[in-house]
């Protein structure tokens, strides 16, 4: 039967299942650390009861678990919006075009250097600050809801709009490249019920537009001077100077970018041992 069924394998089979795997783990990757992740449980719990209904032949509810399915498209997509269009962008500006047109890689490395200096005299201060990067989803949306600029990104500019006393200081600032997009940015808050109190505005902004794109966000924290970095719906604090460095770079693509190297079994790998946010 084994023997049998290779030989009629194809070279066709082969793609089909790499394109299976390729799409399941993207949805994988992109409902990961969200809301959709208990949405998806519960949908699964549906079907189960529609399933074991039919099977006792519990004619009423069947029925009734039957008429829900009719409206389970509309549903998915209504609740599922953020994650859909996320995810629609990613493969709208792909990482083949990011290439080609992105900042070269010293550009990247100067904007890095730079942001940590800032950051660093920021944290030294006790200054709060929200940096977020876009990266390949674009950001325009929420970029619009603040002030718009056009500066290259300087320790003077980002150490001047989040000073107190500054009108921008309490949204975030946009990077695009090499520059300063747009400052006194409000974005939306996590909706992960599980953050612990201690988390203030910044980070759960931070996480809210991790969680909706694939942004990288840098956060200072004004009452313990912390620095974190949050991509993916996740926070890793508190990093060290070197930890720090070699974490953002990573989400910057400076040094060995993330996407560069994630294989579909290294990012499964990933996705089923990672640890649980703190």
């Amino acid at each position: 039967m084994i023997p049998g069924a290779l030989a009629a394998f194809r070279w066709r089979d082969a793609v089909d299942i790499l394109v299976v795997a390729a799409v399941a783990y993207r949805v994988l990757v992109t409902f990961r650390g969200t809301r959709a992740v208990q949405m998806l449980t519960g949908v699964a719990l549906l079907a189960g009861a529609t399933v074991v209904a039919r099977r006792l032949e519990l004619y009423s509810t069947s029925w009734i678990l039957g008429n829900l399915w009719s409206f389970w498209v509309i549903a998915l997509i209504v609740l599922f919006q953020p994650e859909l269009r996320r995810s629609l962008a990613e493969v709208g500006r792909g990482p083949l075009l990011q290439g080609v047109l992105g900042p070269a890689r010293a550009q990247r490395t100067h904007v890095l250097d730079t942001v940590l200096k800032a950051a660093e005299s920021l944290a030294a201060r006790r200054i709060g600050a929200l940096i977020v990067f876009e990266r390949t989803t674009g950001l325009r949306h929420y970029a619009e809801l603040g002030v718009g600029l056009d500066a290259l990104v300087s320790p003077e500019l980002l150490g001047s709009i989040f000073l107190p006393y500054s009108p921008l200081h309490d949204g975030a600032v946009f990077v695009q490249g090499n520059r300063v997009v747009a400052a006194g940015c409000f974005l939306p808050l996590s909706r992960n019920m599980q953050l612990g109190r201690e988390l203030g505005t910044r980070h759960r902004a931070a996480l809210g537009i991790s969680e909706e794109t694939d942004a990288a966000a840098l956060v200072v924290s004004e009452e313990t001077g912390r620095i974190s970095v949050v991509s993916e719906g996740q926070i890793e604090t508190p990093l060290d100077g070197e930890t720090l460095r070699r974490r953002l770079g990573q989400l910057l693509g400076v040094g060995v970018p993330a996407r560069e190297t994630e294989t579909l079994l290294g990012g499964l790998r990933r996705l089923l041992l990672r640890p649980e946010p703190k």
